[in-house]
């Protein structure tokens, strides 16, 4: 039988070896996750995940899971939306994400339910949030359709998915963007996180991650109906909405 294979950005790998190699990406830079993101993005990523979870309707007494969710940026912004009567679960299939992001939340005063689980086979109940939200993660997943059917399994009627994740820029900016992806952010997460590959296969990741119209057919396939899509930064980030219905 001939083994499954899937992208490790620009290599083709065992389907089974991506999440270990992915794994050590993010065991590496995780002390310098948040301090990268803010460097690369010239802190244009927190005002993407404010817009995300402003999209996402969700208010006080809402559940909201969110998957792949790391430091907890998103987390955080979801709990004070809300409030106490709400709930707010922050996954990771990463550790050491997952450590830096519970004590972040800690110091923030915020306590909530935060657990290993891989975004592909939930650990959660049929029908159970009104919101999910996966940001700069799907991307990374080794069997991207397997995880959107298990993020609708687990919506509520009427419940919405935000998958926030980088995209196709527009064409005319095309080449400043690969230059700028393939030349200096390698340098830059060389000089900062001490480690230049981790940020090389980060710009080799989204160029074969689908695109806008591709991720939203995905969607659909998924069950997910009503799908749309709003570009941010000209389509260097895109925010894709879908609901179950």
């Amino acid at each position: 039988m001939t083994e499954k294979s899937t992208d490790f950005g620009y290599q083709r790998i065992p389907e089974d070896d991506k999440s270990r190699r992915v794994g050590d990406v993010f065991k590496g830079v995780a002390s310098r996750y948040d301090l990268m993101n803010d460097l690369m993005s010239a802190g244009l990523h927190r005002l993407w995940k404010r817009y995300a979870v402003a999209q996402s309707l969700v208010g006080s007494g809402s559940r909201v899971l969110d998957v792949a969710g790391g430091t907890g940026d998103l987390a955080r912004l979801f709990a004070h939306r809300v409030g106490a009567h709400g709930q707010v679960i922050l996954t990771d299939v990463n550790a050491s994400m997952l450590a830096i992001g519970r004590d972040r939340l800690l110091d923030d005063g915020l306590v909530m339910p935060i657990v290993r689980c891989d975004g592909e086979k939930l650990p959660f109940p049929v029908e159970h949030f009104d919101c999910v939200c996966v940001a700069f993660g799907l991307r990374n997943m080794t069997r991207k359709e397997a995880a959107l059917a298990e993020m609708h399994r687990v919506l509520k009627a009427g419940g919405r998915l935000l998958v926030l994740e980088f995209s196709r820029v527009w064409r005319p900016l095309a080449p400043l963007y690969d230059a700028y992806s393939f030349q200096v952010l390698p340098r830059l997460g060389k000089l900062v996180a001490n480690d230049a590959e981790a940020y090389r296969y980060l710009a080799e990741s989204i160029r074969v991650h689908p695109d806008q119209e591709q991720l939203k057919q995905m969607m659909e396939d998924a069950g997910f109906e009503r799908v749309d899509y709003f570009n941010l930064a000209a389509g260097v980030v895109a925010l894709h909405r879908g609901y179950r219905l």
